[in-house]
């Protein structure tokens, strides 16, 4: 394989990169090179077994940046926010990948990132709280605003891939309530969300690979279908063979669930809702077909994971 096919992906045993990584590896054009933790883990161990050069690097050490970034043509970007849940760790995070790139001479970066929610919500609105530091959604927020233009001073020659809801996080056994009715309890009240299978993350890096002279400097919304709560309740009864309810949660419940990490994601579920006009918007759907244009529906995506649904 040529020195130049070679793609460094990070988070390559997690959900985005993990998916990059298994496109890439499944079509052959590009090397990867799998970065972990951990190269030792099962998951690393099967990327390796499925033709991956695994290398161990963390995002807060440069010099193992430079190292895994060192001889490649390009690189998948994603940060582990809800691992820390700290905005100040992200930037440092995204300027040790920064540095790192242009110390290597990446020639295509695909940076994972969302938008700034503030732009679309005025400063005196008081339906989502602020969460610290002025932020209304820290982990959209953080990406859209700072990280983003970071990468844009920073001279790389980069493509921002706009990530959607995933439709993984649907792939729980939905909870039976207490009227013996299996139900999905998300606060999207009637609004259609952007959501993405996993596996079609990797399908549209992929094509973003092969296409840098359009891409390079552009946003690539990663979507696959604009629907509702009740579409994905009934998306859910068809794979499941049940009726499986839509009951939403009111945001302010959301928040008050306790869970860590309640509120900002109380505050994502009521961005989505209120201010369709950017969260769709952005995620225009011809748009995203361009670049991955047999995109697995939601209903499809679940069938291929029934059995996580039914554990």
């Amino acid at each position: 394989m040529s020195h130049d096919k070679v793609i460094t992906v990070l988070g390559a045993t997690g959900t985005q990169g993990g998916a990059v990584a298994r496109a890439l590896l499944a079509d052959g054009e590009f090397a990867v090179r799998a970065v972990t933790r951990g190269a030792a883990s099962a998951k690393a161990r099967t990327l390796a077994g499925l033709g991956a050069e695994v290398v161990e690097a963390t995002l807060t050490d440069e010099s193992s940046l430079r190292r895994a970034f060192d001889g490649a043509y390009g690189a998948f970007m994603v940060t582990p926010f809800w691992e820390h849940r700290s905005p100040a760790r992200e930037l440092a995070e995204v300027e040790n990948l920064i540095s790192a790139a242009q110390a290597t001479d990446l020639r295509h970066v695909l940076w994972s990132t969302l938008e700034d929610t503030r732009e679309a919500i005025p400063a005196d609105d008081n339906r989502i709280p602020y969460l610290g530091d002025g932020y209304r959604v820290p982990h959209f927020d953080v990406k859209g605003a700072a990280a983003d233009a970071r990468f844009a001073e920073s001279g790389l020659p980069t493509t921002y891939l706009l990530m959607s809801f995933y439709w993984d996080n649907l792939l729980t056994p939905p909870q039976r309530d207490p009227d013996g009715t299996l139900a999905l309890h998300l606060p999207l009240g009637n609004t259609p969300i952007a959501g993405v299978a996993s596996d079609d993350i990797g399908r549209v890096a992929r094509r973003v690979l092969r296409q840098p002279s359009e891409t390079i400097g552009a946003t690539v919304p990663v979507v696959g279908e604009h629907l509702t709560g009740e579409q994905m309740a009934a998306a859910l009864s068809a794979v499941l063979g049940e009726p499986v309810a839509y009951r939403p949660p009111t945001h302010d419940q959301f928040r008050s669930f306790g869970f860590p990490g309640a509120d900002e994601l109380g505050n994502m579920f009521q961005y989505y809702t209120e201010f369709p006009e950017s969260y769709l918007g952005r995620r225009d759907l011809e748009t995203a077909r361009a670049f991955n244009p047999d995109r697995l529906s939601l209903t499809d995506f679940l069938a291929a994971h029934r059995a996580e649904l039914t554990a």
